[in-house]
């Protein structure tokens, strides 16, 4: 089992007691701007989600973490990989995401989880390139990617929610170039 430690978080597998905190962050219509046509989910539409994740660390060998605060044990949200199979113009590719419950924004946690598996998916996992795709607009998540060293490589259309999006992109030789 893949367990990230960082300074104030855990990256881990998903538990079935993870469901209920992240179908609250995901029912959030804040939370969820963002994302998609900015429709929120429920448990339901949750725990699908939660086991999509798990068969693509199976599958993959690469997924989403749960994200647990270290202090408290509290569920955050997630971060970690998926193929953006939905923007097939950017494929092959592996994506970075994150999404945290409101109660965690501003604090750094997302840019410290989200360095947590891009480490991980160079150093770990060999991947060449990272990318990570936001809403034109969605400038919190773009200070992250910079922050992550990625830097903007194409505007395009999300083909089935009909928003501009942004693509950034971090190459292996890249990070290595910026961990030393």
């Amino acid at each position: 089992m893949v367990r990230l430690e960082t300074p104030r978080l855990i990256l881990r597998r998903w538990r079935e007691e993870d469901v209920a905190p992240m179908a609250a962050v995901n029912a959030d219509p804040e939370v969820m701007r963002w994302i998609r046509d900015g429709s929120v989910r429920d448990e339901r539409q949750t725990r699908d989600a939660v086991q999509a994740w798990e068969s693509e660390w199976e599958s993959q060998g690469f997924g989403l973490f749960a994200v647990e605060v270290r202090s408290t044990g509290e569920l955050a949200g997630f971060t970690g990989f998926s193929v953006p199979h939905y923007l097939p113009e950017v494929l092959p590719a592996v994506e970075v995401g994150w999404r945290l419950g409101r109660s965690h924004w501003g604090q750094g946690l997302a840019t410290e989880a989200a360095a947590a598996a891009v480490r991980f998916g160079f150093e770990e996992r060999g991947l060449e390139r990272i990318v990570s795709i936001a809403q034109v607009g969605n400038d919190a998540s773009e200070r992250i990617m910079t922050k992550l060293g990625m830097h903007p490589v194409r505007e395009t259309v999300h083909p089935t929610g009909g928003r501009r999006v942004r693509v950034f992109e971090l190459s292996s030789d890249q990070y290595v170039r910026t961990t030393g």
